[in-house]
């Protein structure tokens, strides 16, 4: 059968993940280090597992409401109001999703028409353009860059807005770069956004991971933001639960129902057993000021610095990240383009790294390094890759 013939061309053309690429090479080379994919080296926390384990056990294994258990709904919001300053109604303004991936998918299908724009900013994270191109619209990329700490600004914003932007992506903290954003900034991408009266769809996903005292600003936290904001956050990265799958929205209920709308026919509700989970991932979290978090924060911290000096004393030029668990050093001084610097890293010194392009074409000349795994690998990583480093230097004298 001709398959190119039924399969979607729209499908087809868009590229597999950067990200994946190099990750699915690691299972194929023993000792090779993975500072590729973005996921927290930290085991779920024991008593978050016990409560998925509980609820199995007593036969909670059906459907939850298409919206997700109202408990979780209400803690959800609880959250958001004691971190965050920012309230919703459980009842018709928080979903609970398949991860924060699949708010992602729910909140730009809910406002998109074919051929309407989305601001995405560059780099970013993989899935923000294909899913808007998978929801019939145009991702139009607003780039950043090292020298303006990887931030959007009001004015570049505001020249790339055209009759057809229905919406803009904000995700920060950032994934790659670990840029985050002030309350003062993200109040000027405010008055752009009221300015051409468009959606802001705020992913929050590493909101709890911020660093040199700095805390993080929810974007519906912005005087007139709320009501034109959907809020995309999960349990994946500061819970250390990515393999449960467990996201939320927060969004005005007119939103809301259409995007439950989409969630109802597609995913139906979020496993109930990694429901109970995350319940319990808040519920201890307000009993004991998120320990758990604070704790995983702090070694992030440490693992960044680490990284950071790492790449500075092997000559590269590397923004410090003060978001998220990534460095996303500039590595265009050895002459490479990010695909062949990872490339050559991967078979000389079994590293994985992550080209900046996965994240668009801002990313070039950068690579992607994720330190959310163990110090003694990250150590084992930095030398292997000053040894590369050192190599390619002396061959190119």
């Amino acid at each position: 059968m001709n398959y190119d013939s039924v399969i979607s061309r729209t499908v087809a053309q868009i590229p597999p993940s950067g990200i994946r690429k190099f990750f699915d090479v690691v299972a194929t080379m023993p000792g090779a280090i993975s500072l590729g994919v973005g996921e927290p080296d930290f085991v779920t926390p024991n008593h978050i597992r016990e409560s998925a384990i509980r609820s199995i056990r007593s036969g909670e294994t059906h459907y939850s409401s298409n919206w997700g258990l109202i408990e979780l709904r209400r803690a959800i919001n609880r959250y958001q109001e004691q971190r965050f300053g920012i309230s919703y109604n459980p009842d018709n303004e928080i979903i609970v999703t398949v991860g924060a991936s699949e708010g992602i998918d729910l909140a730009l299908r809910c406002v998109i028409e074919p051929g309407d724009e989305v601001l995405v900013p560059e780099p970013s994270y993989v899935s923000y353009q294909p899913v808007v191109t998978l929801s019939g619209g145009v991702a139009v990329p607003v780039p950043t860059c090292e020298e303006k700490c990887f931030k959007i600004d009001k004015e570049t914003v505001s020249s790339l807005i055209t009759k057809k932007t229905k919406a803009i992506i904000l995700p920060y903290p950032n994934n790659p770069t670990g840029a985050i954003m002030t309350r003062e900034e993200l109040t000027e991408i405010a008055d752009a956004i009221r300015d051409h009266d468009i959606i802001a769809i705020s992913d929050e996903i590493y909101c709890e991971l911020t660093y040199g005292g700095l805390t993080h600003t929810a974007f519906a936290s912005i005087p007139g933001m709320w009501e034109r904001t959907v809020t995309l956050n999960g349990f994946s990265k500061a819970f250390a639960m990515t393999g449960w799958r467990m996201g939320y929205l927060c969004a005005p209920k007119e939103l809301a129902a259409m995007m439950c709308k989409i969630h109802q026919y597609t995913a139906l509700c979020a496993p109930i057993m990694g429901q109970h989970a995350a319940l319990a991932a808040l519920e201890d979290g307000f009993n004991d000021d998120f320990a758990d978090v604070t704790h995983m924060r702090k070694i992030y911290d440490q693992r960044r610095r680490i990284m950071v000096e790492g790449f500075r004393s092997m000559g590269f030029t590397v923004f410090e990240p003060l978001g998220a668990f990534y460095s996303f050093p500039n590595i265009s001084s050895l002459g490479y383009s990010s695909e062949e610097f990872a490339t050559r890293l991967l078979k000389s010194q079994l590293v994985v790294t992550v080209p900046g392009t996965a994240f668009g074409k801002s990313g070039e000349g950068y690579v992607r390094c994720c330190y959310a795994t163990s110090t003694d690998l990250i150590f084992e990583a930095l030398d292997r890759m000053q040894n590369f480093v050192n190599a390619e230097k002396t061959a190119g004298a």
